[in-house]
C-alpha cells in the first residue's frame, strides 16, 4: 500500500493520479490517494477516472474539511450495475 499526496496540484490532479497507478502501484496493490476537494465535480470525475482507467475505487472519503481521500486497488473494476441494466433492456 502506498499513499500520494496530490492536494498540492488543486483541481489538476488526474493525470497525476493515472501516472502514479500506473508506474508505481503493483498488480493487486492498494493506493491511498489525497486531493484537495476545490469543485465537488472532482468527487464524482475522480471516481468515473479511476473507473475508465480500470482501476477499482474501494473507499472515498472526506478527509477533512477540503480534503478527500480514495483508496484505490489495481484489479479490473467490476461493470457498474446500471450499465448491466441498459443490456437487460436492450435483450428485450
Amino acid at each position: 500500500m502506498k499513499r500520494f499526496d496530490l492536494r498540492y496540484l488543486k483541481n489538476d490532479f488526474y493525470d497525476r493520479m493515472l501516472e502514479l497507478m500506473d508506474k508505481q502501484i503493483a498488480a493487486e496493490e492498494v493506493a491511498i490517494i489525497i486531493f484537495e476537494i476545490g469543485d465537488f465535480d472532482n468527487i464524482q470525475k475522480s471516481a468515473d477516472v479511476i473507473y475508465e482507467a480500470g482501476y477499482t475505487l474501494m473507499n472515498s472519503i472526506k478527509f477533512t474539511e477540503v480534503d478527500w481521500t480514495l483508496v484505490v486497488k489495481k484489479i479490473k473494476p467490476e461493470p457498474k450495475i446500471v450499465e448491466q441494466k441498459e443490456e437487460e433492456k436492450g435483450d428485450e
